[in-house]
């Protein structure tokens, strides 16, 4: 093993702070602020200082050797990108405000690269003429950009960020699925080796497109994202991913009457004036998709997830409609909507809404609703889509069971994009009859920047920071707990260790006292703290093991000896 250099904090550039940055409202925010780790430049765009570059290096060095291991080839594509091929992509304009757009000085269109799909497919599609060449899988880690409306959390949402982003290319579906399987085995690996706490969940493609994806989430209290598992069974899912089965109802039921519910704008209000429970009312919720005023019918009882619904209509864009839609339809009745009747209205219903369930209802008259307005009979639903936000208790669509929900960070996203890029660029290799194929592909990307947030958030403590061995800044964190005696004991174990090929950390700075270099030291989080104080004079280090939080006190020569000796 080769020798390492050690870092004397004397000259380390990175300042501990004593108190929590205002701003900050996650743990890991506050937490790589305070030990010095990474510093705001501007709203979402944050410097990593020296300790800070350290973990995020050792982060990209797991993701890279396991990328390699699958036969993946790294590159390096640009960041500043030109228009056109997100204009023949559609994303230029789908992506909307969350593109950082520039222009050159001759008034040429670029962009800054939020990921880079359009690219690599024309990269391939240069160097790939014929079956022989495929499958090959390329990646790069590399700086992305999207101007977030409101960059939060530190290095978790940010405006600039590291990202692995990779691409498969096949002539089949079956060599697509056999580059999604070593990716997903691949991600297993990388985020094993990490120590991240992680579930895979079935995710929806939305605007990515393609037959198939699965997210990599860690589970944690700052975590954006929403899960859903279930106790019964190994079913996971993000949210938006999850389905109720549609289930038609064989009953007879009443004519449809209408009654008069005057001052029942609300499912609150019609509830209470009918006496029925809010689930036996059907909610329509009016949205425009591109433009176009769409009905969107749930159970009164639930509520429309317009995420679910956006990513489920992607990459048309879904916008409530306002009071200048309704002026403009005098036949749109607010708070008084139905789907029986409606005209040049699409009618999107969750499953829960099936052919022959029985709602009150709108009934599209001012202070008038309808009873037994039936699903197939009074009304039809031109598509089912499960729009609903999942609550827990709901049935696990696998087992039935009742269904948890919980917090986490998206740290992976791997999709089965298809064609959809090779149909746009006209990607295309010879096959093995001598005719044009149409290529395949696969998207798989990791935050990695957002993975050093994400172990944070996981494995902090009460005390700071306590990064697992493989992404820590260093290995052994020395402290020279005093000043002659204690400093040259400490200096000795340095360079030992140093020899022995471990990284170290060595806090020599002076006029601090033990209390603040110990507690920097907590801080920091590296995974063992070895503290040369009030017994150097006799040989004697106190041995700290950061995550069990245990310390021993034992001869340096003893303790050296079991640092040395960790794989």
């Amino acid at each position: 093993m080769s020798t390492q250099h050690v870092q004397r904090m004397s000259r380390l550039m990175a300042k501990t702070l004593r108190e929590d940055p205002a701003d900050a409202e996650t743990l890991s925010h506050r937490l790589l602020v305070r030990a010095g780790y990474v510093r705001r430049s501007s709203a979402g765009v944050w410097t990593w200082l020296p300790l800070g570059k350290r973990v995020l290096d050792n982060v990209s060095r797991i993701v890279r050797e396991e990328m390699d291991a699958i036969g993946a080839q790294e590159v390096l594509l640009p960041a500043l990108l030109p228009k056109e091929p997100y204009e023949v992509s559609g994303r230029w304009s789908e992506y909307g405000d969350l593109l950082f757009r520039l222009k050159d000085r001759k008034g040429a269109d670029y962009l800054l690269g939020p990921t880079h799909e359009e690219i690599f497919t024309l990269v391939v599609k240069d160097q790939c003429t014929s079956y022989k060449d495929l499958p090959v899988m390329l990646y790069q880690i590399q700086t992305k950009y999207r101007d977030e409306a409101r960059p939060r959390s530190g290095v978790l949402r940010g405006r600039e960020f590291q990202m692995k982003d990779s691409y498969s290319f096949d002539v089949s579906d079956e060599g697509l699925a056999e580059s999604y399987r070593l990716h997903r085995e691949a991600y297993v690996r990388i985020f094993e080796r990490l120590g991240l706490d992680h579930r895979i969940v079935s995710a929806v493609s939305g605007a990515m497109g393609g037959s198939a994806s699965e997210e990599f989430l860690a589970p944690a209290a700052a975590g954006e994202d929403t899960f859903v598992d279930c106790p019964s069974c190994d079913y996971a899912a993000n949210t938006e991913a999850v389905t109720f089965a549609l289930t038609p109802v064989t009953a007879e039921h009443p004519a449809l009457e209408e009654v008069d519910t005057p001052d029942t704008p609300t499912i609150e209000t019609l509830a209470a004036h009918l006496g029925v429970p809010a689930s036996a009312t059907l909610k329509n919720l009016l949205v425009k998709v591109d433009g176009e005023i769409t009905a969107v019918g749930v159970p009164g009882d639930r509520e429309v997830d317009l995420g679910k619904l956006g990513e489920h209509l992607a990459p048309a864009v879904v916008e409530l409609v306002t009071a200048e839609d309704f002026a403009g339809r005098p036949d749109l009745v607010r708070g008084y909507v139905g789907p029986q009747g409606l005209e040049k209205v699409p009618y999107i219903a969750d499953p829960r809404v099936a052919p022959g369930t029985s709602w009150v209802t709108g009934a599209n008259k001012p202070d008038t609703h309808a009873r037994n307005v039936v699903c197939g009979r009074d009304f039809e639903v031109d598509r089912y889509l499960d729009v609903v936000v999942v609550e827990p208790g709901d049935p696990c669509p696998s087992c039935g069971a009742g269904l948890r929900l919980d917090r986490a960070i998206e740290i992976g996203h791997i999709f089965q994009l298809g064609r959809k890029y090779a149909d746009a660029f006209g990607l295309d290799v010879l096959g093995k009859e001598g005719k044009p194929v149409r290529v395949t592909m696969g998207s798989y990307g990791i935050g990695v920047s957002r993975a050093v947030a994400a172990l944070a958030e996981q494995s902090a403590d009460e005390r700071g920071l306590c990064w697992p061995a493989a992404v820590a800044p260093a290995d052994v964190h020395v402290v020279a707990a005093g000043k002659a005696v204690p400093l040259a004991l400490a200096e000795e174990a340095a360079d030992a260790l140093a020899a022995a090929g471990r990284r170290v950390l060595l806090d020599d700075r002076p006029g601090l006292s033990p209390g603040v270099k110990l507690t920097d030291a907590e801080l920091i989080g590296v995974p063992w703290i070895l503290v040369a104080g009030r017994r150097s004079a006799d040989g004697i280090v106190e041995l700290q093991d950061r995550a069990a939080g245990t310390r021993e006190e034992l001869p340096l020569a003893e303790a050296l000896s079991r640092l040395t000796a960790r794989a």
